[in-house]
């Protein structure tokens, strides 16, 4: 019988154009397609096979081969799965979107009786078998249906159409053999085959043979064929699971520790998730990779899954495998945003328990692990608030008064009975313990939590209370100790002359001066008014290339001590000298340096410190010459 020539049921020219440029973001999936298309045949062989068992009467044990033909320049994925006849392959290479596997649950479906039992089949989209032409510019399908004699061969370039023949084959399945284009041979190398099959297809339920050349009857079996995950935890030892860490993430070290967990219900899907010890290299980058792969019954459908995994869990490791999940035709995009966003959940959900049990259970495994991934899990509330009550506790701050992280539970069971909030700083980490801002609290009792991540300015926009006790800043203009009478009554007095000229020295740079109730040991200090940015943000903000106005924030002066008495008895013996305004500069530019900020102006506070270093010598040593006799 000679071969028939037919037509695409479909301007197949086109649609394959769109395959090629569209559907795809690189050709090397065109393996992991063919091999779930080997994979759904084996699977329907054996499903079928319950009430026929005619069809596995051969004896042969499923197994998918890859076989390379350097000479020829091809590349054949074989199978002894269901296969096809004439009109099967007719109908489901002739039709772009046509897919045996859709037709072959729906006709199952129609069946109650046979619904529950329905395998897992893989490709559901029809499209799969055309991304052969990604790499290759011919194809050839040889085929023989299970329980037939008869053998097929398809062929076409993608172009005008296929042919259909008789052919021979010795057994039941399907060889898909690609001519790769000349600029594709690479992937006649076995060990690109096997870093493909193991990067895309490795747990497949099937062995994945790749033999050395067309001769050969069986090869070397490239895939585990068994999904860790999808097996019960009481199956699984601590040694597979590192064993299966360090595949995934190619760390060295062994995971902190991991979750395993099945989902049963309106969607089934199985997890495995890693929280790693040591701090990845990109864990801060702008666009950081996301660690948790997604398959879809054991196929890698999306290496960096980010549409599971917040930004504020880029840390995590693992794996999310769906029994049901409803892809795109390219299954590089998630379809149903519902299903997706109850994976997500899920995925929030079991790691957040996991840090929880770290945490309890191994408290000083878990300070190691929040000083490298704290500052990424408090993300968690600027870019996901609702979920605050379930991220504050397992979140740690440095405490003032213990040298220390602690946790919120931990600073409201410590904190005297008389105070009222939660107080904290937000500063740089090498100026926030000695801050003059703590020092009013301290000498109450209060701690002061030291808030020195970037991410916290951000993080505590969305923070009101903990436990029903306010978070207050201790930097904030109108900050109040418990000492709300005595502020008010110094307030409503007169300013003294020194804190009037001060104003007037620093009247461009600052908002306002004023008595302070907040210090105890230093000069001033600088407090923020209602929204504005702390000083150490606004300076981050302005190197990242981001244009703000100055902030002219609050100058407090302690007027109990020596140095601040000095000057306003300076100022009583010269109003408005210029030795007075020196002191003055220098009194705020010191409240500058404490709070990390450095000078106005770095060279006219040099010449300023001098002159006054200076006039303050001379007049020590004169008081200090012998008088003569």
């Amino acid at each position: 019988m000679a071969s028939e020539k037919y037509a695409f049921q479909a301007e197949v020219s086109q649609v394959l154009r769109l395959v090629i440029h569209s559907l795809y973001s690189n050709k090397e999936i065109f393996l992991r397609e063919l091999l779930s298309n080997a994979s759904d045949a084996l699977d329907r062989r054996r499903f079928l096979s319950i009430e026929r068992p005619e069809l596995l009467s051969d004896g042969d044990k499923p197994v998918i081969r890859l076989i390379p033909d350097k000479e020829a320049g091809t590349l054949t994925i074989w199978d002894n799965g269901l296969g096809m006849d004439e009109a099967e392959l007719k109908e489901s290479l002739g039709t772009v979107a046509f897919s045996g596997s859709r037709r072959f649950l729906e006709n199952l479906k129609s069946n109650p009786g046979q619904a529950q039992d329905l395998p897992k089949l893989i490709g559901q989209f029809g499209v799969g078998f055309y991304s052969a032409y990604l790499v290759a510019t011919e194809v050839t399908v040889t085929s023989r249906k299970a329980g037939s004699e008869l053998a097929f061969r398809w062929q076409s370039s993608g172009e005008d159409g296929f042919t259909i023949e008789p052919s021979s084959r010795d057994s039941a399945g399907t060889s898909v053999t690609l001519k790769l284009a000349d600029e594709q041979q690479e992937y006649l190398d076995p060990f690109r085959l096997k870093e493909l099959v193991r990067r895309y297809s490795d747990y497949v339920p099937h062995p994945i043979e790749l033999l050395s050349g067309p001769a050969e009857t069986s090869g070397e079996t490239v895939n585990h064929a068994s999904a860790l995950w999808q097996r019960s935890p009481k199956d699984v030892s601590n040694d597979d699971y590192v064993e299966f860490y360090k595949h995934l993430s190619r760390d060295w070290e062994p995971p902190l520790a991991w979750k395993h967990f099945h989902i049963e219900g309106t969607q089934m899907f199985s997890g495995l998730l890693f929280v790693p010890k040591r701090t990845p290299l990109d864990l801060f980058d702008p666009n950081p990779t996301h660690g948790v792969r997604l398959h879809v019954r054991r196929i890698l459908v999306m290496e960096n899954a980010e549409e599971l995994v917040p930004r504020w869990l880029r840390f995590v490791k693992g794996v999310v495998d769906s029994e049901d999940l409803p892809l795109n035709v390219s299954r590089e995009l998630l379809q149903d945003s519902r299903l997706v966003k109850v994976m997500r959940k899920q995925v929030i959900s079991q790691t957040l328990e996991l840090l929880k049990q770290v945490a309890k259970d191994r408290p000083d495994d878990y300070q190691a692990f929040f000083k490298s991934f704290g500052p990424v899990l408090k993300e968690g509330l600027h870019f996901d608030p609702d979920l605050k009550d379930e991220l504050l506790p397992l979140l740690r701050f440095e405490s003032a008064a213990q040298g220390k992280p602690v946790s919120l539970d931990e600073y409201v069971a410590a904190m005297p009975a008389e105070q009222k909030d939660i107080y904290y700083l937000m500063s740089t980490q090498k100026s926030a313990a000695q801050s003059p801002h703590l020092e009013r609290a301290r000498a109450r009792g209060y701690d002061v939590l030291l808030l020195t991540d970037a991410v916290d300015p951000f993080a505590m926009e969305s923070l009101e209370e903990y436990q029903e006790k306010k978070f207050v800043s201790v930097s904030s203009a109108d900050l109040k100790l418990g000492d709300e009478s005595e502020q008010k009554a110094a307030e409503a007095a007169e300013k003294p002359a020194i804190v009037q000229r001060s104003a007037r020295v620093l009247e461009s740079r600052v908002a306002d001066v004023k008595p302070s109730s907040r210090l105890t040991d230093s000069p001033a200090c600088l407090v923020i008014p209602e929204g504005a940015l702390p000083p150490h943000l606004e300076r981050l903000m302005r190197a990242s290339g981001r244009e703000l106005p100055p902030t002219r924030r609050v100058l407090e002066l302690n007027l109990e001590h020596p140095l601040i008495q000095k000057v306003a008895e300076l100022e009583a013996r010269e109003p408005g000298s210029a030795r007075v305004a020196d002191w003055i500069e220098l009194v705020y530019e010191q409240a500058l340096l404490a709070e990390g900020s450095p000078p106005d102006d770095p060279a006219e506070f040099a010449k300023r410190l001098s002159r006054v270093m200076t006039a303050a010598a001379t007049q020590e040593l004169g008081a200090a010459a012998p008088s003569k006799a």
